[in-house]
């Protein structure tokens, strides 16, 4: 059975940005990624607009999730300008294949939803795209990002 938890220990959310950073990108994280990484958990964890979850499977710690939330100006596609941006999804290997990321982003989406939502969305890996396509999210062509110069 999959337990979801919330999580606002800094320190453990640390260990998980830690393992997501070295698994998702690839490199292991300087002292200054992990200090800028610190500083937005304790600006963001108390007031609420980062929101983070941890899945258990017989009490042990299979994965991790989280939204950032904020407002943009509204518009006809999200009338309330309210945002949820998924990140920071992670599966450890062993946990894979067992219905954790499903349940991860399901609550995750959930929660944006509840909290009035009108634009949720995320970046993925090729591995994870299966399953977001699987709840409901699609490509977003007309988005274009700066590339770092």
């Amino acid at each position: 059975m999959i337990t979801l938890r919330r999580v606002y220990d800094i320190d453990k959310l640390m260990q998980w940005r830690s393992e997501v950073i070295q698994h998702v990108f690839g490199i292991v994280p300087d002292g200054a990624l992990l200090e800028a990484n610190r500083n937005y958990y304790e600006q963001h964890i108390p007031d609420g607009s980062h929101r983070a979850i941890i899945a258990e499977i017989d009490g042990m710690e299979g994965g991790c999730g989280s939204i950032c939330l904020g407002d943009e100006l509204p518009s006809p596609d999200n009338p309330s300008g309210r945002c949820a941006y998924l990140m920071n999804i992670y599966v450890r290997d062993s946990f894979r294949e067992r219905g954790v990321g499903h349940a991860i982003v399901r609550n995750l989406v959930d929660e944006a939803r509840g909290l009035g939502c009108g634009k949720i969305y995320l970046e993925t890996t090729e591995q994870g795209r299966g399953l977001y396509e699987s709840l409901g999210f699609g490509d977003l062509p007309d988005m274009m990002k700066l590339r770092n110069n």
